[in-house]
């Protein structure tokens, strides 16, 4: 049977630590380099195949919760990522501070994470497409240590709603990210362009804010940096509904040390 491309980027991993002594067994190696080799590795590659190499692998992998402080689960074909999440989630033993999931969560797996990691920093959710702005505005409530959220491309969580329970919940947020879908059509989409821009203005913490193909006009992006004093970034890329030679719009945006443009 061919090997997996886990095994494979293990055997790597191994060999190169180990070259002076290839006749080694596995099973063998301290806990702590088997513990390195895992903090090369993300979380599905762990679960699907390094994690079940021997039974020391395994135990390292099922009784080593700072193995799964920061979770990273990438888009796998052959996976099923939201069974996996929370047996990641679970391994953590409440030791989890960051979740990064691509189509890896769902209404039921955030308000799962929100009561095993209550110290959660850094929430990052790409192409979820099955989390609602209901069950996302239910869950947010649960991460009020949060320091980080990204939104990329999760086309059902959006509008005012969504950000001023993100503002009420996380008030120690610095960094937010969102990618949305259709930004080539926004200049033509006039109903409530400045809604998200409005419940952001809440997060008044702010350090990093990219809003990339987002609705947003001058008067919402002004709302932002009028709330927001501690701002360093601001990336508005295809934010095409924003007039960046407006005098008053960029007086403000002179103060911010990173920028990006709309047409940038």
């Amino acid at each position: 049977m061919p090997s997996s491309p886990t095994h494979d980027r293990v055997r790597r991993l191994f060999a190169r630590r180990h070259h002076r002594n290839r006749r080694r067994d596995w099973s063998e190696l301290p806990l702590d380099v088997i513990c390195s080799i895992f903090h090369k590795l993300d979380q599905t590659e762990i679960l699907m195949g390094a994690g079940q190499v021997c039974r020391s692998w395994r135990s390292a992998a099922r009784d080593e919760p700072h193995l799964w402080r920061r979770i990273h689960m990438p888009l796998h074909s052959e996976a099923y990522l939201l069974g996996m999440a929370r047996e990641a989630v679970l391994r953590s033993k409440g030791l989890c501070e960051a979740f990064f999931g691509e189509c890896a969560a769902d209404d039921d797996f955030l308000l799962y994470l929100g009561t095993q990691a209550p110290s959660l920093k850094s929430l990052r959710l790409i192409k979820c497409y099955d989390v609602s702005t209901k069950g996302f505005i239910k869950a947010i409530k649960k991460f009020p240590q949060l320091e980080e959220l990204e939104l990329s491309l999760c086309s059902d969580v959006y509008g005012m709603r969504v950000f001023n329970a993100v503002g009420r919940a996380c008030q120690q947020l610095k960094r937010l990210k969102l990618t949305h879908h259709n930004f080539y059509n926004l200049r033509g989409r006039g109903f409530r362009k400045d809604a998200e821009a409005l419940g952001i203005a809440t997060m008044t913490e702010l350090r990093s804010l990219e809003m990339f193909g987002n609705n947003v006009t001058n008067k919402g992006l002004i709302a932002i940096l009028d709330s927001c004093p501690h701002l360093e970034s601001l990336d508005i890329r295809r934010c095409f509904n924003v007039n960046i030679d407006d005098d008053a719009l960029r007086e403000k945006c002179a103060l911010i040390t990173m920028l990006k443009l709309p047409k940038d």
